[in-house]
């Protein structure tokens, strides 16, 4: 399979050729962990087709941070893998998944080496912070029902899938609260018009 992305096309011929010879192209099924809280980073993921959730863990229950996209990569791996210290988050796909795995030992030597590939990441960084700024003023600012239909708007515009097949416990972890709390948000939701729920799957207007 080709390891050549967008992404890595913009980078110095010599340092993608490296990455075709060091890294591992790997296809993940959904509800894969690929990143445990509190373990060292040895690969850091570049998301070719599919995609990754980025969470953190707290008396079991889960609150999502941000999602890495296709052409993206897991910036908080990637500042752990340099810091060489251990995770502070989970990571998993959230549907079938292709992914280009990155050394770390590799990544810190090539970071080094090419600038391009530090601009990469700081870009990435800069997505990453915007997505975490605003999960904050979600939580902070804004009412559950208002979170719940944002949370399932990006959903849809990240899968291209309306009505989408989530159930209310997955829902539940991801926003970080318990599940009959998400049913009675979505109920008061279909109330307004905003969406419908069918057996499986949910539809948002």
């Amino acid at each position: 399979m080709d390891k050549t992305t967008k992404a890595l096309s913009q980078l110095p011929l010599a340092l993608q050729k490296e990455i075709q010879e060091h890294s591992q192209l790997v296809s993940l099924p959904r509800n894969t962990e690929i990143l445990t809280q509190g373990q060292y980073v040895k690969v850091v993921p570049l998301v070719i087709g599919g995609l990754i959730k980025v969470f953190t863990r707290s008396q079991d229950k889960e609150l999502l941070l941000y999602y890495i996209r296709p052409e993206e990569s897991c910036i908080m791996s990637f500042s752990a893998a340099i810091k060489n210290e251990k995770s502070h988050v989970f990571a998993s796909t959230s549907e079938n998944t292709t992914a280009l795995l990155l050394p770390t030992d590799k990544l810190i030597m090539w970071t080094k080496e090419y600038t391009e590939l530090n601009t990469l990441f700081f870009s990435l960084y800069k997505m990453r912070y915007d997505d975490l700024v605003d999960t904050i003023e979600q939580i902070v600012f804004h009412k559950l029902d208002y979170r719940l239909y944002e949370y399932l708007k990006e959903k849809i515009l990240i899968t291209q899938l309306n009505p989408i097949k989530i159930s209310h416990r997955e829902i539940a972890n991801e926003l970080g609260t318990a599940r009959e709390v998400i049913s009675r948000a979505l109920k008061k939701l279909e109330n307004e018009g905003k969406l419908k729920q069918h057996q499986a799957s949910i539809e948002v207007f």
